[in-house]
């Protein structure tokens, strides 16, 4: 039931960035589920692989690699869903770190 939750808060947080920041749509609501989905499955499998080969630029830039690689799974995820638009890697950096911000302070809401 947790996962749920969680998945409607980032399904609603995507929406919402769509409407606010230019040059980011989302074509309908369930477009915004499966990004929700998506971007889920992609930080759970993908980003800890990318983050350990990255792990020399990630120390040196004193861990603000890590805002490019968030940028690069919206990157990413806008590429594997038809209906998810992202302008530039500038629109995706904003996007992701609104994103996590977020979904860090609504998470912070639901009890385990």
């Amino acid at each position: 039931m947790n996962l749920l939750k969680r998945l409607l808060i980032s399904t609603i947080i995507v929406l919402l960035l769509a409407y606010f920041l230019n040059g980011v749509s989302v074509a309908n609501p369930l477009t915004a589920v499966i990004v929700a989905v998506v971007m889920a499955l992609l930080n759970t499998f993908l980003k800890p692989i990318l983050v350990f080969f990255t792990l020399p630029v990630t120390i040196f830039s004193l861990g603000l690699f890590l805002l490019v690689i968030n940028a690069a799974m919206v990157l990413l995820c806008d590429k594997l869903v038809d209906g998810f638009e992202v302008a530039t890697f500038f629109t995706a950096l904003l996007f992701s770190v609104f994103l996590s911000i977020s979904q860090w302070v609504l998470y912070k809401f639901i009890k385990d």
